[in-house]
């Protein structure tokens, strides 16, 4: 590994950092060994760092809400769900070695600051003092080994400050599994050490590491599960039950600490979802002027403050061409009596513009803007002002004929804004995940759930947007012949999607394969709106009518881990390349 890019003398020079709302995460530079570890207040102001290392912002540190609305190692953009104006190589199948990799190198380094507050806390001689910020360094040396096993599978494990030319630093990468188990160890201290109740917003607490814990057992739990064969050709059974068990008593933990709850307001009612992704403190920012502490869904999320300016124009991002959604994600949502569209007579089909979004899950409806909709951005004219229907007058009307066909509304504000000053924070962990890591750890456990496991999990999440629609149930899928694992899977992707876990998904349920090859496609032009009211439409149509966005799309196993990058099997060649990279 590039040793010299990530091992640094004992004077601490801090790396440009993010702030967040309450904390301050910006430690003087060039604090000296002597006076960084002589006090607890010291500790707790060097750990304060680590909060700016979490998967929204790149590695390299030059993009806010990456991964989320930008593109990123774990960004929905590589996936099969969501495509933009250029081609992503990632999720084209075609991205090839790189010659260097900020994302590594900088995830050794932070490594290396988690291992030197652990190593200067030994020596500490009140333990009880330090206890919160040793439980956050425990946190993010996890939360940063489980980054390298997501992109890379096999790591090298560090719990040690080593020294630059300490002969650890030279051997082969740990085994994926080592990894893991270490990550584990390390969350499950942080889970002793960090307190119940965070003392500030945005700060760790023991139900931070729970789920963090669920999210790294259920992924690896899967990955055992449908990538690792034995020699009789079956899967790695002992491991991925032990892995999955961690992850659904990790979930369990979380759900009956009774400490957290998925957002909901009656007032808002079933746009809950969506206005919970665009909550902010010091302006109204709502109808029903609710702010950050409203919410209880967000475990863990990167906070950012009222006035501070984003490296990413997020709203007009989003509202204005740089993402695309799918007519594959679109097909996803559930009609509102709970069955798929292909199944279901409440399903209008394609015929009018508005057609496909009637009697449909209201996320749909939350995360796409339909035809004709009403709709508000950041600029003054056409923002909100008042939060009552006079708005209205100042409101854009949603036109979809550009690109997909199918434009997105999930992330972007209502309230006057210069651009890069939106200040929602970013969802690191929530609670509906941890509700579906609980359903899919207990389903994949048996390959059967109980209705009672459904209802305090799963079905939570689905009806905090749909009320009045059926539960997901055994009898629901029997009767109608669907597949239970399909459903826990496309109930995690509605929800979760434009947040960054799509892609890994894909690689740890070992359906890339078969997803990601798939065109790319917008809307049903042929017999449809679109044919007549769409004259400047001029992108290739399938065979069914449907817009190509992107075509000729591969994926190898290969594609399953990234490539190591050169410069580091230069240095450091007893590495190993990843499987299908060879050298190039």
């Amino acid at each position: 590994m590039k040793k010299r890019h990530y091992i640094t003398a004992a004077c601490f020079s801090v790396m440009s950092l993010f702030t967040t709302s309450c904390l301050n995460l910006e430690p003087q530079a060039q604090m000296g060994d002597n006076l960084v570890w002589n006090t607890a207040d010291n500790f707790q102001l060097f750990a304060n760092q680590f909060y700016g290392w979490t998967r929204d912002i790149y590695l390299s540190g030059t993009a806010t809400y990456g991964n989320g609305v930008s593109d990123g190692p774990h960004s929905d953009f590589r996936s099969d769900l969501l495509a933009t104006s250029s081609i992503n190589v990632y999720s084209q199948g075609t991205n090839s070695i790189p010659s260097e990799d900020e994302n590594y190198t900088n995830l050794y380094k932070r490594i290396y600051y988690t291992n030197l507050l652990l190593d200067r806390a030994e020596s500490f001689g009140d333990q009880e003092a330090i206890a919160v910020p040793v439980g956050e360094a425990k946190f993010f040396r996890a939360y940063l080994h489980f980054e390298l096993v997501q992109i890379w599978g096999d790591a090298v494990i560090l719990t040690q400050p080593l020294d630059i030319d300490s002969q650890e630093l030279y051997g082969p990468r740990n085994d994926r599994g080592e990894v893991i188990d270490q990550i584990i160890t390390d969350l499950q201290d942080a889970a002793e050490l960090l307190p119940e109740a965070a003392s500030e917003a945005g700060r760790l607490t023991k139900g931070a590491a729970l789920a963090m814990l669920s999210r790294v057992a259920l992924y690896e739990g899967t990955w055992q599960k449908f990538h690792e064969k034995g020699a009789d050709a079956t899967s790695n059974t002992d491991r991925s039950t032990a892995l999955l068990t961690i992850a659904k008593d990790a979930a369990s933990q979380v759900i009956t600490s009774g400490d957290y709850s998925l957002f909901y307001s009656e007032a808002l009612g079933d746009e809950s979802y969506r206005y919970m992704f665009i909550l902010e403190d010091g302006i109204q920012c709502n109808p029903a002027n609710l702010s950050k502490s409203s919410n209880n869904e967000y475990i863990l999320a990167h906070r950012h403050r009222y006035g501070d300016r984003l490296s990413t124009n997020i709203t007009h991002g989003i509202l204005e061409g740089a993402t695309w959604l799918t007519r594959k994600l679109a097909n996803m949502y559930l009609c509102s009596d709970g069955l798929p569209i292909d199944k279901s007579s409440q399903f209008l089909g394609y015929a009018d513009v508005t057609d496909e979004y009637q009697n449909r899950d209201n996320r749909m409806s939350n995360t796409f803007l339909m035809h004709g909709t009403r709709f508000w951005d950041n600029e003054s004219a056409t923002s909100r002002t008042t939060w009552t229907d006079a708005d209205l007058e100042n409101a854009r009307t949603a036109d979809v004929r550009s690109n997909s066909g199918y434009r997105p509304h999930k992330w972007a504000i209502e309230r006057q804004a210069q651009d890069n000053f939106e200040s929602m924070d970013f969802p690191v962990i929530r609670y509906a995940e941890v509700l579906l890591n609980y359903a899919e750890a207990t389903y994949e456990l048996s390959g059967s759930i109980s209705d009672s496991d459904l209802d305090m999990s799963l079905n939570l999440v689905r009806l905090r947007s749909n009320p009045n629609m059926p539960k997901l149930s055994n009898s629901l899928v029997n009767n109608n012949g669907l597949s239970m694992r399909e459903e826990i899977r496309r109930e995690r992707t509605v929800e979760l999607i434009m947040e960054g876990y799509r892609i890994d998904d894909l690689k740890r349920w070992a359906t890339a394969e078969t997803e990601m090859p798939q065109d790319q496609l917008g809307v049903l032009v042929t017999g449809t709106w679109f044919e007549t009211n769409w004259a400047t439409q001029a992108r290739p149509l399938n065979g069914e009518g449907c817009i190509i966005l992107y075509s000729d799309r591969t994926w190898s196993d290969r594609n399953y881990l990234y490539p190591l990058p050169s410069d580091q099997l230069q240095l450091n060649p007893e590495l190993g390349q990843n499987p299908g990279w060879g050298n190039n």
